[in-house]
């Protein structure tokens, strides 16, 4: 395999670079300190910033503004955001978009999506079911009437739901079946009740009470909600490397100026292991990640589905975040715990990618199910 980028991709991430040199992860008020969300809305001037760099439509076809990269192109541009702490939905949107352009009908995609690429609509998705540990199509139910569907059941936890315009919410049929709807925020029977991430960002509970769509509204196509899951969960990866390679950045650079015994701490053999063991964690992270994100581009076979890679590659995210923060808070000392410093702020972060991304042990669950049902050689 050949984790080369290409010219669009390295491009893509230079252009990134630039809209983000002047992010700071400390814009908007420490989350120890604030009892609710530390903000209403989203980073909007960063969003236009992205739009007007051509970024929102990276994935996207040149049809409807885009520039045709693929999910490694994403991903690339998500590492680069957390790296910052950029308050954007970049990730939901850019998967719910390629979602829609994928199976959508293409009335629906020609409507909605030329207008993510200029950064006036803004996607998410309710992936996390009604408490975070079961299928996120399971909490809701959807009824098709042959004209027309209705969407009842609960959601939680859905990540700038107050700030989307358009919420992607996958439902199962009586038939057994999976549809993904597309459900305006202010759509009559939808209600959000706000939540609060350890990062202190808002979230919501959706509540869809006889929520009515029409059938343009409604996905049916087999494979969309997995595919939105897919590109969610490998993105979040994506994320959990860029802000943990940051992480032992400042790390590195704490450790070779606090000086005890007359030595930086960071010669010690104690402090050398353990940033060296962090180390090994991104660098799994990291390969991890391209493999599942290469296996999302659709031109590639493998012994296992896809599903298969990404388990890994959210095995080594979701344990690997929570080591490399735990080492950094550890090798800082009490400095780490300082509000004016920003090291808490991803270590908060780092502990909501972890939540949501959920547990190691789960993922190697499913993970032994697939290599049962796919014995190699």
């Amino acid at each position: 395999m050949d984790f080369t980028f290409t010219e669009e991709q390295q491009a893509a991430v230079e252009a990134a670079k630039a809209v983000f040199s002047d992010v700071t992860p400390d814009a908007v008020p420490s989350p120890a300190l604030t009892p609710g969300a530390v903000a209403d809305d989203l980073d909007r001037p960063l969003w236009t910033r992205l739009a007007t760099a051509d970024l929102l439509g990276l994935t996207l076809a040149p049809e409807h503004g885009g520039a045709g990269l693929d999910p490694v192109a994403l991903c690339l541009l998500l590492r680069e955001s957390a790296r910052v702490l950029a308050r954007i939905p970049l990730l939901e949107t850019s998967a719910v978009a390629m979602t829609v352009e994928l199976y959508a009908h293409p009335d629906t995609a020609a409507g909605l999506l030329p207008r993510v690429t200029r950064g006036e609509l803004v996607l998410t998705a309710a992936s996390h079911g009604r408490t975070g540990h079961e299928p996120a199509d399971r909490a809701v139910t959807a009824h098709h009437d042959g004209t027309t569907w209705t969407l009842d059941g609960l959601q939680t936890a859905v990540p700038w739901a107050h700030s989307a315009d358009i919420i992607a919410v996958p439902a199962h049929t009586p038939e057994g079946g999976t549809v993904l709807a597309l459900v305006p925020r202010d759509h009559q029977g939808l209600d959000l009740t706000a939540q609060y991430s350890t990062s202190g960002e808002l979230l919501a509970e959706l509540h869809l009470e006889a929520v009515r769509l029409d059938e343009t509204d409604v996905i049916t196509a087999d494979g969309a909600w997995e595919r939105l899951r897919d590109l969610l969960t490998t993105g979040t990866c994506a994320l959990a490397l860029g802000l943990g390679e940051t992480v032992l950045t400042m790390t590195s650079q704490y450790t070779g100026k606090r000086e005890q015994f007359g030595h930086p701490v960071a010669t010690f053999q104690a402090v050398a292991v353990q940033t060296a063991d962090r180390y090994i964690d991104l660098r799994a992270m990291e390969a991890t990640l391209w493999q599942a994100a290469w296996r999302l581009t659709g031109d590639t076979d493998g012994a296992l589905p896809a599903a298969g890679d990404i388990a890994v590659a959210k095995i080594w995210a979701s344990e690997g975040v929570r080591r490399v923060v735990q080492t950094a808070q550890h090798l800082h000392g009490g400095f780490g715990a300082d509000t004016d410093y920003p090291l808490h702020r991803y270590h908060a972060w780092a502990k909501h990618l972890e939540l949501s991304l959920g547990p190691a042990a789960a993922h190697e669950e499913a993970l032994g199910d697939l290599l049962a049902a796919h014995p190699l050689g």
